[in-house]
């Protein structure tokens, strides 16, 4: 293998892989570092939704949608604290990705509506169908070299201050390698690093670590090591709706609370408007007594089971043994332990407060975001699913601007340096919208690559 590539990218998730074909389709000579066995990260590992808006799927379905609503979106459930040019450069080419991955082979299965939605815009992918695709894409290309089980140590600058090598380990060799346009950071982010996490987000200490293996923040560590600054950090939250045996591979995670479920804690008392983000919802669940909470549902919303859906796969669940069914609230209260008297003034409450279309306690007036109407819960037989939050990914990182090159403290770009997928913060916020972290992935990766070879085309 030679030592210089037009580009280097660190990092083969979606993100990574994205900005692979797009470098090769620009004629450029590509090389991918990996520094797990497996290509795909936490990718693979991710709820299988991609925001997307005025697809063909949307429009088959009826659902009317479009770049503009998305953006709004985005920044409604980010609280105004995501940056907007950053959601706004993600609009603006959020379309034209989707048919670039459908042309690539990436396969969408169904539209589906999800947290921070106004109309159902999650379009559904199988991911290791869709990283496996993208990677054999790139590898077609001939221009395209993937190395795996390489870490990459440490990132150096040119005699004129131009990020270009990058130091990686082995098979215990250490090698160097020259991207001579600079290098791309696609490493993800740090959800399974107790140390960054103790240290930017100790109110996390008791939600789950399920992100992928890789993700410890060492692409991080490399772009602070030049000056780069963060953003996001103090909105680093869990993700809630993981049964508490959960381990990543084993995803045992429902979002029945956006069907119409509630969620109570140990005493039987709701305590959160079901229909905000997920992110924000696990803030609230982990500060409630011993971490527990339960998912609370009946049969009309279980009959909205979707069999192989990453979220609304109830019926699996059930038949996994997660799920607790009962003939009635006072039964299912005894099988969960919650003060029966308490659950069952809850849900009457409720279910009076649906009946005259106002949640006098936390003022839910949807299913997620803007999108359903709550429906009340009395049709026998009852649910219940002890759920608890994740940290399934971090969505904090260092900044970038629209064109994906890294930021130092003064907003100036660090020359050659660029990140895009997890790694990059900036774009969610206080909150987050279901589908837009992969999405970002693979419009930000494909951004990155041009950004960098722009001169390289232009020559």
């Amino acid at each position: 293998m030679g030592k210089n590539f037009n580009i280097i990218i660190v990092g083969a998730g979606m993100a990574g892989l994205c900005a692979a074909n797009e470098a090769a389709s620009l004629g450029a000579k590509v090389l991918v570092l990996e520094k797990e066995k497996e290509i795909g990260g936490s990718s693979l590992l991710s709820g299988r939704f991609m925001a997307f808006a005025e697809t063909d799927l949307q429009k088959k379905e009826g659902i009317q949608d479009s770049s503009q609503l998305l953006i709004d979106d985005m920044l409604a459930v980010g609280e105004g604290k995501n940056e907007a040019h950053l959601v706004e450069a993600y609009g603006k080419s959020q379309l034209e990705t989707y048919k670039w991955l459908v042309e690539k082979g990436v396969e969408f299965h169904a539209v589906r509506a999800a947290s921070g939605h106004t109309v159902p815009r999650g379009h559904t992918i199988t991911p290791l169908q869709a990283i496996t695709t993208l990677y054999n894409q790139a590898i077609a290309t001939g221009n395209v070299t993937v190395v795996v089980e390489a870490a990459v140590k440490r990132l150096r600058k040119n005699s004129d201050g131009r990020i270009q090598s990058v130091i990686y380990e082995k098979d215990g060799l250490e090698f160097v390698v020259k991207g001579e346009q600079g290098v791309i950071l696609t490493s993800g982010g740090f959800s399974k690093s107790n140390e960054m996490l103790e240290s930017f987000a100790p109110q996390l200490k008791n939600a789950l670590r399920i992100g992928g293996n890789g993700n410890v923040g060492d692409g991080i560590k490399l772009a602070w090591e030049h000056g780069a600054w963060v953003r996001d950090l103090p909105y680093l939250q869990g993700t809630y709706g993981f049964h508490p045996t959960a381990d990543g591979p084993r995803k045992s995670q429902a979002h029945a609370f956006y069907k119409g479920a509630i969620i109570v804690n140990k005493f039987g008392n709701r305590f959160v408007n079901e229909s905000i983000s997920y992110k924000l919802i696990g803030t609230e669940a982990l500060k409630q007594p011993d971490n527990t909470s339960f998912q609370i549902w009946d049969q009309t919303i279980m009959n909205e089971s979707v069999p192989g859906d990453a979220l609304y796969d109830f019926d699996n669940l059930l038949q996994l043994g997660l799920i607790e069914k009962a003939n009635s609230l006072k039964e299912l209260a005894q099988l969960i332990d919650v003060p029966i008297e308490q659950l069952e003034k809850t849900i009457a409450k409720y279910n009076e407060d649906v009946s005259k279309g106002e949640d006098s306690e936390f003022g839910r007036k949807t299913l997620t975001h803007y999108f359903g109407k709550p429906k009340q819960i009395n049709e026998a037989p009852f649910y219940a699913m002890r759920t608890t939050a994740a940290m399934l990914a971090t969505y904090a990182g260092v900044a970038v601007n629209e064109q994906a090159q890294v930021l130092n403290p003064f907003n100036e770009p660090i020359d050659g340096l660029y990140a895009a997928g997890e790694i990059a913060g900036g774009f969610h916020g206080a909150g987050y919208m279901t589908g837009s972290s992969l999405g970002k992935a693979a419009i930000f990766g494909r951004i990155a690559a041009k950004s960098a070879l722009a001169k390289l085309v232009t020559n």
